[in-house]
């Protein structure tokens, strides 16, 4: 059967021409675009999703993890990142608005939600880098096995975190490999962490109201607290200090959680970033009035279309690495 019909000045929906099923060629690109980043995303939402099935009784519960609100100090778990999210979301409902506008030929509130998304973005991404700096400096610390499992430590009286700090003694052992001072191929040492292995060791053995936590969750979903007498035990298969989280340490557990987490939010992260940068151009450009001459404000809707997609993404990486 002919896929084109013409009747009259009546034509069946894919007519062929220069916009099939009445979009432009910018709109059809910016699908097509959309498609096949919603395609990446989901192959690495799968292969976290994949990981965590498999090591799902020693994956980091995201409560226990991301606790921290800027300028304030204490256990607040998921209160900034829901923050972040509100803050992205409601720059696509302005989004929203400026198309709207846009449609209406209202230069004034284009120029106006226009603003309001681009602040909103800078919030959202300003947020994640903070997130991501206090990712990478930690929280209390830990101590790491020989097979790479790590070793947390929590206060027997209030089942709380303990911080290394806590405890830890100062002991007058040489930790400084590399100084100034000593010869010409001198190089800064990069990865030393607060306190040496025999430090916290000592420490612990010194302060008997201090356990030992593993990363095997238990029966009711937490991680499993070992006796005084366990964790002596399983303190003789620490090899290293580990504090915060890169891609080869994770003093919240797993490895893969940190890498996964660097690699997604970070790819999201540079999509709100080109997003804003983006968004950015097209507000100058209202200003100067460039889509009033063209008699149109497509562009404010093909950018539209790009910032509700990262903002949809955000709702999986948010529900995949936060709330499941």
């Amino acid at each position: 059967m002919d896929a084109t019909v013409t009747t009259g000045t009546e034509e069946s929906v894919w007519g062929g021409g220069n916009q099939p099923l009445g979009a432009s060629y910018g709109k059809m690109m910016m699908w097509f675009f959309i498609v096949s980043d919603a395609l990446t995303f989901s192959g690495f939402l799968v292969s976290y999703g994949f990981s965590r099935f498999k090591f799902i009784e020693t994956w980091p519960i995201a409560d226990e993890v991301f606790t921290h609100v800027p300028f304030f100090h204490g256990n607040y778990p998921m209160y900034y990142v829901a923050f972040m999210t509100f803050i992205l979301i409601m720059s696509s409902v302005t989004m929203v608005l400026a198309v709207d506008a846009g449609h209406k030929m209202i230069q004034k509130k284009v120029v106006l939600y226009m603003f309001l998304t681009i602040i909103g973005g800078a919030i959202f991404v300003g947020s994640q880098a903070w997130e991501w700096a206090t990712f990478i400096k930690g929280d209390h610390g830990a101590l790491e096995t020989k097979g790479g499992r790590i070793l947390q430590f929590v206060n027997a009286e209030t089942g709380e975190r303990a911080s290394l700090a806590d405890f830890s003694k100062t002991l007058p052992e040489e930790r400084v490999k590399h100084e100034s001072s000593q010869g010409v191929w001198f190089e800064k040492e990069g990865y030393k962490t607060s306190f040496s292995l025999n430090e916290v060791v000592e420490g612990f053995k010194a302060t008997p109201n201090i356990l030992i936590r593993t990363e095997t969750i238990n029966d009711e979903g937490h991680k499993t607290v070992l006796t005084r007498e366990e964790s002596l035990a399983k303190l003789k298969d620490a090899v290293m200090v580990v504090e915060g989280a890169n891609l080869i340490h994770n003093e919240y557990g797993s490895r893969l959680f940190a890498d996964f987490f660097f690699f997604i939010t970070g790819f999201h992260g540079f999509h709100v970033f080109s997003g804003v940068v983006i968004n950015v151009i097209i507000f100058f450009n209202v200003i100067l009035g460039t889509y009033e001459r063209r008699g149109h404000y497509e562009m404010v809707e093909k950018v539209g279309l790009y910032w509700h997609f990262v903002d949809l993404v955000w709702v999986f990486v948010f529900t995949f690495f936060y709330l499941v």
